[in-house]
């Protein structure tokens, strides 16, 4: 096998530059405390053979693709348990390791948004992200409040994680190259205090004014039959991407102590 052809099913883009996997590896550090690190989509294995060079943690590679599984098995075959057959989605990482864990990979464009959301469901286990993604995404990711960009990702990574845009990547290099620009960002989790507020009531009301990010929240948030002292508050005045997740934290606080009256 000389290589693994990329399959647009599986949204492949097969990074053939060595200088920036070196710089995206080089941007892991987890804390000493973290002692897996997870590969989604490692591809031919550009990253692969430099997570294994690190013997600081273990990597698992978990790939969808059965050419590329076939691939990674037969170049690294003392690492062959470490190559994981798996839809990442789907796939439960606690099967594999008990502990904290960081996650690495050139993620394909049709689901990054779904593997960031997958990041949050596991937000007390992962310590440590470093992905590539669209250009766009990773705009809307680390944009400030106020800005275009800035939506329900935004706030929900921010308010657990710090959150950085490291650098751009052309489509040059890539085989087959995209049609977009992309981008290395790093997630690392911010110390593992309270949000301060109820979760599900702060997840529910970031969705709800994001869906209708044109509205003031005042309207946005109608369906919450929000009293009319509640209503006149002066943040109310402002759209869902106008606030920082402090705001977010003391208006879910405010709504959570009208509803246990």
């Amino acid at each position: 096998m000389t290589g693994v052809r990329p399959k647009k099913r599986f949204g492949q883009h097969f990074l053939k530059d060595q200088q920036i996997a070196d710089k995206i590896v080089a941007s892991l550090n987890p804390p000493t405390s973290c002692k897996t690190v997870i590969e989604v989509g490692p591809g031919m294995g550009v990253l692969s053979s430099l997570l294994f060079a690190r013997t600081e943690f273990q990597t698992i590679l978990i790939e969808i693709d059965r050419e590329s599984i076939a691939y990674l098995k037969k170049h690294y075959p003392q690492e062959s348990a470490n190559v994981i057959s798996a839809d990442f989605l789907s796939w439960d990482p606690l099967s594999h390791t008990a502990g904290e864990f960081a996650i690495i990979g050139n993620f394909p464009y049709n689901i990054s948004s779904q593997i960031l959301f997958k990041v949050l469901d596991y937000k007390d286990q992962v310590v440590e992200v470093v992905g590539m993604l669209q250009k766009e995404v990773a705009e809307r990711i680390t944009s400030p409040p106020s800005k275009k960009a800035y939506g329900i990702l935004s706030v929900l990574l921010q308010a657990f994680y710090k959150v950085e845009y490291l650098f751009t990547v052309g489509p040059e290099s890539f085989k087959p190259p995209p049609k977009v620009s992309s981008a290395v960002v790093r997630l690392q989790r911010l110390p593992k205090t309270p949000l301060g507020c109820d979760q599900k009531l702060f997840k529910k009301i970031i969705k709800q004014g994001f869906q209708n990010r044109r509205k003031t929240l005042r309207n946005a948030l109608k369906p919450f039959n929000l009293p009319d002292y509640l209503r006149s508050l002066p943040v109310l005045d402002q759209r869902a991407e106008q606030l920082s997740v402090a705001d977010y934290v003391s208006l879910t606080n405010k709504l959570a102590e009208h509803w246990k009256k």
